[in-house]
């Protein structure tokens, strides 16, 4: 059944690391299916070292740490994180340089993930971390207190590394929703994101909406690779939209 639910989870992903965009790609006006309430792309929390290094014009050194679901097989370019990439180097100036890179933990638990976080930081140095993480800890049904105490734990070695953090909890699948209970590790991720303060990028909310709205069909797998590239590309938008107002950036710092 846990191989069944994870397959199922994965649809949207596939098996190989992306990198990031070419210089050059470009971000056109958002798609009517990748729109959002404004509710789901703010935070109360910011990200200050974001806000110093775009200032000082230093390199915005990105890093997203997850699983499968942050690639897409034989479309690297299109997985989420290429396409944050290139949507921050059209909204930032050009002389900003943005590089986000990939570390996949794939099956592996906050608790798994997190144990490498001091050799990673150590070695890439990013200015801002997004840590994807939650649902193998779903489907293996670790117990929820466990792991807030591993995302607490995680968080707190990307803090003292002197990154900012971004959370971001599980995708939603309505192929999924029966087999796994996502809400105590949705609501453990909130509460570790108060406590230190940081932003929560909801996709489980976000792509929920998605769906219900009709925006996506995310039960029907027919469409294989071109649904998840047009997934991908809108998340990828969000979370640069994200970023951007969670550094609280002025005006005059973004491209029209």
């Amino acid at each position: 059944m846990k191989a069944k639910v994870l397959l199922s989870l994965i649809l949207l992903c596939g098996s190989l690391a992306a990198p990031v965009a070419r210089a050059g790609d470009a971000a056109p006006a958002v798609p009517a299916a990748c729109e959002l309430p404004p509710y789901l792309l703010t935070s109360e929390s910011q990200l200050p070292k974001v806000a110093d290094a775009i200032k000082a014009g230093k390199p915005l050194e990105i890093l997203v740490i997850g699983s499968r679901s942050t690639t897409i097989p034989s479309a690297e370019d299109a997985s989420y994180p290429a396409r944050m990439q290139a949507i921050l180097k059209d909204k930032l100036p050009p002389s900003e340089a943005v590089h986000v890179s990939v570390e996949i933990q794939s099956k592996k638990t906050a608790e798994e993930a997190a144990s490498s976080f001091v050799k990673l930081m150590e070695a890439k140095k990013p200015t801002l971390v997004i840590w994807q993480t939650g649902t193998v800890d779903a489907i293996r049904a670790i117990d929820p207190d466990e792991f807030r105490g591993a995302v607490t734990e995680g968080v707190s070695a990307l803090q003292n590394a002197g990154a900012d953090v971004v959370l971001m909890n599980l995708q939603y699948s309505p192929r999924t929703e029966t087999m796994i209970s996502a809400p105590p590790y949705l609501d453990n991720m909130k509460v570790v994101a108060q406590e230190h303060d940081i932003p929560l990028f909801d996709r489980f909310a976000i792509m929920r909406q998605w769906n219900d709205q009709g925006q996506f069909d995310l039960f029907s797998p027919s469409r294989g690779p071109e649904l998840a590239k047009q997934v991908h590309d809108c998340l990828g938008r969000a979370l640069a939209q994200f970023v951007i107002d969670a550094a609280h950036l002025e005006p005059v710092q973004q491209q029209n």
